[in-house]
């Protein structure tokens, strides 16, 4: 996992063309205004699903772990925490979804609090528990950018 803020989004291109394509989307592209749906940036191989949403309690929340893409998770609006921790450090509660890209697991893991303009990527051994509340439920507007690399 790497937490950090888009004005540092450049010092990530190195992971690639596709991760670089979908920071040039994120810092490029008037967000706040973006209605809620999925963009492609570049057809299957990345696009990005903007959300909102009110945050939740951590024992509503759950893990997720993906296989065939990264995920780069920017806060547009808001704030809230997300969990972390290696997919070794937890046990499926549901089979893979192939179609979806998306298995839920059960685990412990640490929080991070993710604020305006911050970006979290997971990769795929990086299980995620997102939209967790700080203290209250607050409101959220996130882009979420699908980055593959299998």
């Amino acid at each position: 996992m790497i937490a950090d803020t888009i004005e540092n989004a450049l010092m990530y291109y190195n992971l690639g063309e596709n991760f670089q394509k979908g920071f040039e989307f994120l810092k490029n592209t008037d967000l706040k205004n973006l209605a809620n749906g999925k963009y492609e940036i570049d057809g299957d191989n990345i696009f990005v699903s903007v959300q909102d949403y009110h945050t939740k309690p951590e024992s509503e929340g759950k893990f997720e772990a993906h296989k065939k893409y990264a995920d780069i998770q920017f806060i547009i609006k808001g704030e809230e925490k997300i969990g972390c921790t290696n997919i070794q450090n937890c046990a499926p509660t549901t089979f893979y979804d192939d179609k979806n890209d998306i298995v839920f697991l059960e685990g412990k893991g640490d929080f991070i609090t993710a604020q305006e303009n911050t970006f979290l990527i997971f990769m795929p051994q990086d299980a995620h528990m997102p939209c967790i509340a700080i203290n209250d439920s607050v409101y959220v507007k996130k882009a979420v950018v699908k980055v593959k690399i299998s």
